[in-house]
């Protein structure tokens, strides 16, 4: 099960677009900077939700999450889509006509007949076999392979496993097509899924994921580089083979742990975080063999055990010096302040394994609106996760083969 990349080029990257930012079908100008801050800290929890349920700890799954869109598009000709980019799923799936029950979708509906190069996957492939994890079954005539993934609020996909074309708009105009790439093509697809979605690329480490499915071609090495929330540029940068590599001076490396009984997911060894000089140690989910949190691209906050927390928001409400501390227009956060120029936050490591990650004021505070930023952790203890405002102006690498991540400070606006 593999798609392949250019061979002279070696490497490609992409544009990730938040969700919601001007250029993504999500983007409602009405809404306030608060509203769409708490929007975002609410699909973090809901995003522990469905992690929780992947991981068999028994609370509910709610199926619209992630914060990250791509372009791309299916079939021959292309037909384009605009997925969720998500690191906390593996399978690629759309919804395609003939739909027997479909969620309402404003773009039209992929139709696999108007496909030159779409094939269904038969039962006994290793395509098939590969899916499991995602239900997957044969058709009552046992020619076709299906899939199946349902979600705790009742939402769910499922249709036919199919082999086809998946081309991605690269930065350089260039369009990276991407053959035999195994996706799911959603029939019967109900729930709580937002109309403004079109479907979704996995890009865990699952074999059914986009990263998986590239592989040697390449290298085991995909890398990210995400703007800050407020950042003029709101495009972010998503590299993989060649394009991933993460070098050169201030680049720290730690250790990326895999469970085999829930290869999506991303761990890493999180030891304690520094407030200042208080250094705070830190227990976090046992789960994920040695690996005690959870890096995700698709959750907004930072989500750590409600102890943790404690001890972290006291010590920086207790070494931040100057502004006024102020509340949350939507009730959400916790710790506020007006970002003022008497505003004076404490330094912020996290210590992971092997690499001490000082962070900045826009890792740690999230700006809610022009007169208030709040501290961009939240409160959890069914899972930790090390959320998309902390790897903010980073270019966080992956690399699979050597099992290894690595931060390196980064302006992402130039990437």
């Amino acid at each position: 099960m593999s798609a392949f990349v250019d061979a002279q080029s070696g490497g490609f990257s992409i544009n990730l677009v938040h969700r919601d930012s001007e250029g993504s079908p999500f983007y409602n100008p009405k809404e306030t900077p608060a509203r769409l801050v708490g929007y975002a800290g609410r699909r973090s929890i809901g995003r522990v939700h469905r992690f929780s349920h992947m991981l068999h700890l028994n609370t509910q799954l709610t199926a619209n999450n992630g914060e990250y869109l791509v372009n791309i598009s299916l079939g021959t000709p292309p037909f384009p889509i605009v997925a969720i980019a998500d690191t906390g799923s593996d399978i690629i799936w759309t919804q395609c006509k003939p739909c027997t029950d479909c969620y309402k979708q404003d773009a039209p509906l992929f139709d696999p007949k108007s496909s030159s190069s779409y094939r269904t996957v038969s039962c006994s492939s290793n395509a098939c076999n590969s899916l499991q994890s995602e239900g997957s079954s044969c058709s009552s005539d046992g020619s076709v392979c299906e899939y199946q993934v349902s979600y705790g609020d009742q939402s769910h996909t499922q249709g036919d496993v199919a082999a086809e074309t998946l081309t991605l708009e690269s930065k350089t105009g260039n369009p990276v097509a991407l053959p035999k790439t195994v996706i799911g093509c959603g029939h019967d697809n109900a729930g709580t899924f937002s109309p403004k979605g079109s479907g979704i690329v996995g890009l865990g480490g699952g074999p059914a994921s986009l990263v998986s499915q590239l592989g040697s071609s390449i290298g085991g090495k995909f890398s990210y580089c995400m703007v800050p929330y407020a950042a003029a540029k709101p495009t972010s940068t998503m590299n993989f083979g060649t394009n991933a590599v993460v070098s050169g001076n201030g680049v720290l490396s730690t250790p990326l742990i895999s469970d085999p009984s829930q290869p999506t997911f991303y761990f890493l060894q999180l030891e304690a975080v520094s407030v200042g000089s208080k250094k705070i140690a830190f227990q976090g989910s046992s789960i994920g063999g040695s690996g005690n949190i959870i890096i995700d691209s698709g959750t907004t906050l930072t989500l750590v055990p409600t102890d943790f927390f404690s001890q972290l928001s006291d010590a920086v409400e207790t070494q931040v010096t100057g502004g006024t501390k102020t509340s949350d227009p939507e009730g959400f956060f916790s710790l506020c302040y007006v970002p003022d120029s008497s505003l004076k936050l404490p330094p912020v490591t996290a210590h992971f394994k092997g690499a001490d990650v000082v962070l900045t004021s826009d890792n740690i505070f999230i700006q809610v609106n022009d007169k208030v930023v709040c501290l961009a952790f939240y409160a959890n203890d069914q899972l930790s996760i090390y959320g998309n405002v902390a790897q903010q102006n980073f270019l966080i690498g992956y690399d699979l083969p050597k099992q290894t991540l690595s931060f390196k400070p980064t302006d992402c606006t130039n990437t």
